[in-house]
């Protein structure tokens, strides 16, 4: 169980997403209410929700499985009665907590707002302040101003601490969680005897017929993909930015007002020896040391050459002593005062009399100067042009990107309104599909969001302009279908290799299954383990190198007499028997794993009180079906 939710965790996003509340189809539509005659789909604490709002929501939803199941992702398996009404549901259910929240007066403050808006992924500046005007493009985009989505995400937010007060009173008892636990850990000692395709190969015997009637009934493994060339014009930060003229003056003003950012500070490079001495010491001890450093600073200045040896020898500073005293070049401020300032003081080679710190006593040698410097404008001239055009750009962006939507729509039927007014590049792409292809990376076109507003009827029949599509921060593409190729079906003699290896191998493998299903029911009436393969250990918890056949028919095999036989059929690669000899728990148990199982099974819980709740809330906010919910959406009525 808890590797089914690990492994299939984004299948099971959008079961809760899609089945956060439980459907009204399980008890029934009279359950709640007899349908009425008003207009609209439900009635909810007084509240209609008419069709349109029920129509737009299962639109969005098949949008969001579709950007995120991509190329996996068939509309016909969710686009269901069943799934509308699922939808209708969730409408239901966030009216009831909405009236919920109402009723208990619960209020988002607004810097918790704030704290969320803060934490969205891409608004954010390299100096760490908020991007607004990217806040406010992105929410454009969607067709959202700051208002109306500050609004939604208030309620939102206020449904979140609703739902967070009832699920957190749920917890896991401790022998249910154990029992599960075990289960997981449960290992099993098997053998296995294979009956592989190929050994069958001599039997089979290949007609035409055969391979004309495996043609006819997999026809979709023999087709061509859809596909289409485009035109395509993208709005980004670059292509701004190669629009905002920098002149000389602008450059050497910001080179001016910016000069320190441009500039070094001077650096001293120095060595110390260090008798340390606390600064709270004894008057006698502070003297000691004095004595020993002002002795010290004595022999230096008869042989400064002696300073790293001299150093090393008495220097009691275990960072620097065993490099002769060296502390390598360092500016204002990193050192501590007056050892600072005694260094910067100095000329080069010059050695100082002791200086008192809150470490001790330092004699101190300069050895090396780096002079203050600034870099000249000519040297950072490009840099400073590169910097003012991010700054004219990330302001020009936001005007340019309501001028790019608005030629895009105005002109439907060409890129050429709005690559001439904007002055942006028309670029061209053959073999794009409606899913993103690997092989064409990060391209703006190959986008999941883009592809999905490309290959709609409006834009393959009609040659219309797709809307702009926001596919990254700050990047718009736009774009039209020039050439559209749907799916074909590839000639049978064109294919005719590929079907004799399909038909083969599927005669191999039916002749596999045969013999084993037989020689498994010989094995079930009388233990035989010969011709088996070595004994292996699987779990739940450690099922590498299993294939989801051969786990599920092992982990199912019935143990109460061992050994027990079973079977399981993996294709292409025949019939495999296994031979169960031994169940047993583990010797030592992994204590973290079981207490997130624990916390997996109160999660669990905790949405079934969630669920409860909410069926009570239902209830109390007058719940009616009215007629329009008996009847499909307009959508399925253009069908």
């Amino acid at each position: 169980m808890f590797e089914f939710i690990r492994t299939h965790q984004r299948l099971m996003q959008f079961l809760l997403l899609l089945f956060i509340f439980p459907s009204f189809a399980f008890f029934g539509l009279e359950g709640y209410s007899r349908l009425t005659d008003d207009s609209g789909v439900a009635k909810v604490a007084g509240q209609t929700i008419t069709k349109e709002e029920w129509d737009a929501a299962h639109r969005q939803q098949l949008d969001r499985m579709r950007q995120v199941y991509g190329q996996q992702f068939d509309a016909k398996l969710f686009d269901t009665p069943e799934t509308r009404r699922a939808i209708l549901d969730n409408l239901i259910a966030q009216r009831a907590l909405g009236a919920e929240v109402a009723a208990s007066k619960l209020v988002v403050p607004d810097q918790a707002l704030q704290q969320s808006i803060l934490q969205i992924p891409g608004l954010t500046k390299p100096d760490g302040s908020f991007d607004n005007e990217q806040y406010r493009v992105l929410l454009a985009a969607q067709g959202l101003t700051p208002k109306s989505y500050e609004a939604g995400l208030r309620r939102e937010m206020a449904l979140q601490q609703l739902n967070a007060a009832i699920q957190t009173t749920a917890f896991a008892p401790k022998t249910v969680s154990e029992n599960l636990s075990n289960l997981n850990d449960q290992e099993r000692t098997v053998q296995m005897l294979n009956f592989k395709p190929d050994t069958y190969a001599s039997q089979v015997k290949v007609t035409d017929e055969m391979l004309q009637a495996f043609y006819d009934k997999n026809g979709r493994r023999f087709e061509t993909p859809e596909q289409a060339s485009i035109e395509y014009v993208v709005l980004d930060a670059a292509a701004v930015a190669a629009q905002s003229a920098v002149t000389d003056d602008d450059i050497k003003s910001y080179y001016e007002q910016n000069k320190k950012q441009y500039s070094t500070d001077e650096q001293r490079r120095a060595s110390h020896i260090l008798i340390t001495v606390k600064k709270d010491a004894p008057a006698a001890d502070k003297a000691a040391a004095k004595a020993k450093a002002e002795g010290l600073a004595a022999q230096l200045r008869k042989n400064p050459g002696d300073f790293a040896k001299l150093a090393k020898a008495n220097s009691q500073d275990p960072g620097s002593a065993e490099n002769g005293g060296d502390l390598g070049y360092f500016g204002h401020g990193a050192m501590v005062k007056p050892f600072e300032d005694a260094a910067f003081s100095l000329k080069q080679g010059e050695i100082s009399a002791p200086v008192e710190s809150d470490f001790g006593y330092h004699v101190i040698e300069v050895t090396g100067i780096k002079p203050a410097a600034v870099k000249s404008l000519d040297s950072v001239k490009d840099e400073i042009a590169g910097e003012i055009k991010k700054q004219i750009a990330a302001k020009k962006y936001s005007e340019m990107a309501d001028q790019f939507g608005n030629l895009v729509y105005e002109n439907g039927d060409s890129l050429k309104a709005v690559s001439d007014k904007l002055k942006l590049k028309i670029q061209t792409a053959s073999g794009v599909m409606r899913n993103p292809n690997p092989a064409a990376g990060a391209a703006p076109f190959n986008n999941a969001k883009f592809l999905t507003a490309l290959f709609t009827d409006d834009v393959i029949k009609s040659k219309h302009n797709t809307e702009a599509v926001q596919v990254a921060p700050n990047t718009l593409v736009a774009g039209r279908i020039t050439e559209y190729k749907p799916v074909a079906k590839r000639p049978f003699d064109e294919v005719k290799a590929d079907v004799q290896k399909a038909v083969l191998l599927q005669e191999e493998q039916a002749l596999a299954v045969k013999a084993g299903q037989a020689r498994l029911a010989e094995l079930q009436a009388k233990d035989d383990g010969a011709g088996f393969s070595d004994a292996k250990v699987v779990s739940r918890v450690k099922a590498d190198g299993w294939t989801e056949e051969a786990f599920n028919a092992v982990m199912k095999a019935d143990t109460t007499k061992l050994p027990s036989y079973v079977g399981a059929e993996t294709l292409g690669l025949g019939y495999q028997i296994y031979r169960v000899t031994k169940v047993e728990q583990p010797k030592a148990v992994d204590a973290a794993r079981r207490k997130t199982e624990q916390d997996q099974i109160a999660n669990a819980l905790s949405q079934q009180e969630a669920l409860a709740y909410l069926g009570f809330l239902r209830e109390k906010a007058k719940t009616k079906l009215l007629k329009g919910a008996a009847t499909v959406s307009a959508d399925d009525a253009a069908k």
